[in-house]
């Protein structure tokens, strides 16, 4: 076998492979057997069959094309081993030429792993992990939170005027130099008085008003306003009732707990702390790594990032947020058409954090391998059943769980799995360095 080698630009290194036809010879005779497992050859069991008589049933090129994919996969392993080549992602491959009693020629292009040089992560310095507490006035705005969603709505009758507190479904229209602004309109529209969800004094001029009832004021948008067009100017408001209803809350007591399947209110109380609290820690353990992550990148340095691992990142992040978006019960397309936005778009948007992440994995990668991190079969195992586990109860995935199965359980799903868990362990390596400082 003749292997020659040329660097190309970003990271990518070029190989020319050839076989000669003796080479190529046994991957042939394996390529008639795969063939003949999957086809049925009168007079022969599958894979049984004689090279003369497959080559008579399918021509012979077609053994030759299923011999060189065969020779290309088992050739690539052997030369990375041997060249102690660092490869990422899939390369391209390209068949040059390929003919029976010729040499068989193939080029090969792969992104080359980045080198790091890490940063004395021992000195990394962080703000260390804050104790975390709850308080009752937080319990207790979770608690309000779980009467208005189970509040009852009362429509008022006619005479009865909207007050603090009540709701009311009315129709608006916004003006600024009497013209019409846009989006300053809306038919049916919901909102609580006293919640401020319009701007000051909106929710005020609706006190008093009863179904049916119209009126014009006038208000000024605050000078902070989101939009910057609108900020400080004034506009013409004209409004109609069209309902009031009255929010009935329920009473906090043993009873409402139990609708919550909690023995009574203390008991659902301490459930809540419980929770606002593993929020918490998650949310302080997320700043404790970020900040450690930040530092790391940052001190190490990075040779030059190949542009396809900028790019599968980015593609990784746009299907990441797909996934959660679907999981929701939205279709991606109309998501985007919400944001008004396209995946190009998404794509310049993600563009920095992708070169973050991609510094990150590097770095941790790199970490993982000095420190001689790794993940052991049991653990692959447990964290391809969880993986699964997660899918079971969405019903898009329905009678695809074999599939999805079977794709984790592959050589490339067990070599995710393992960065994965070697990624994390490492990860809680440079937690574990840097809070004992």
């Amino acid at each position: 076998m003749k292997i020659s080698k040329k660097s190309l630009p970003k990271l990518q290194l070029e190989l020319l492979v050839e076989l000669t036809p003796d080479e190529l010879k046994p991957y042939v005779e394996q390529a008639a057997i795969e063939i003949s497992k999957n086809r049925n050859i009168a007079g022969f069991r599958p894979g049984k069959a004689p090279f003369d008589i497959v080559m008579k049933e399918v021509g012979e090129m077609t053994i030759y094309q299923t011999a060189a994919n065969i020779a290309i996969d088992a050739t690539l392993i052997q030369i990375l081993d041997d060249e102690k080549i660092d490869m990422l992602g899939q390369p391209k491959v390209e068949v040059q030429k390929l003919a029976p009693t010729n040499p068989f020629i193939f080029k090969v292009t792969l992104d080359l792993v980045p080198k790091v040089e890490l940063c004395d992560y021992a000195k990394i310095k962080v703000k260390p992990m804050a104790e975390i507490k709850v308080e009752k006035s937080e319990v207790d705005k979770v608690v309000a939170d779980l009467t208005s969603m189970r509040a009852k709505e009362i429509l008022k009758d006619e005479t009865e005027p909207a007050g603090s507190g009540d709701k009311v479904d009315l129709d608006f229209e916004t003006f600024v130099d009497l013209v019409a602004i846009d989006g300053g309109q809306a038919k049916n529209h919901s909102l609580t008085i006293g919640k401020g969800q319009m701007i000051p004094g909106f929710e005020d001029n609706i006190i008093g008003l009863k179904k049916n009832e119209v009126k014009e004021f006038e208000l000024e948008f605050p000078k902070k306003y989101h939009e910057e067009k609108l900020q400080g100017k004034k506009a013409l408001f004209k409004i109609k009732i069209n309902s009031v209803y009255k929010i009935e809350l329920p009473e906090v007591n043993d009873e409402f707990a139990k609708g919550f399947g909690l023995k009574n209110l203390d008991d659902l109380k301490k459930h809540l702390e419980s929770n606002i609290k593993h929020e918490k820690e998650m949310k302080e353990n997320q700043r404790f790594e970020l900040e450690l992550v930040e530092q790391l990148i940052e001190k190490s340095k990075f040779e030059e990032l190949p542009d396809s691992l900028v790019d599968d990142e980015t593609h990784k992040m746009i299907h990441e947020l797909e996934d959660n978006v679907i999981r929701q019960g939205m279709k991606f397309d109309d998501y985007l058409s919400n944001i008004k936005k396209t995946e190009a778009d998404l794509r310049l948007d993600f563009a920095i954090d992708a070169i973050k992440r991609v510094k990150t994995g590097l770095a941790i990668r790199a970490l993982a391998e000095k420190e001689n991190v790794t993940a052991e079969e049991k653990e692959i195992n447990d964290e391809i059943e969880r993986a699964l586990a997660t899918y079971k109860f969405h019903p898009q995935y329905e009678g695809k769980l074999a599939e999805l199965e079977q794709n984790m359980r592959s050589e490339n799903g067990q070599r995710y799995f393992s960065n994965l868990i070697r990624n994390r362990k490492a990860m809680e390596f440079l937690k574990l360095r840097a809070e004992k400082r």
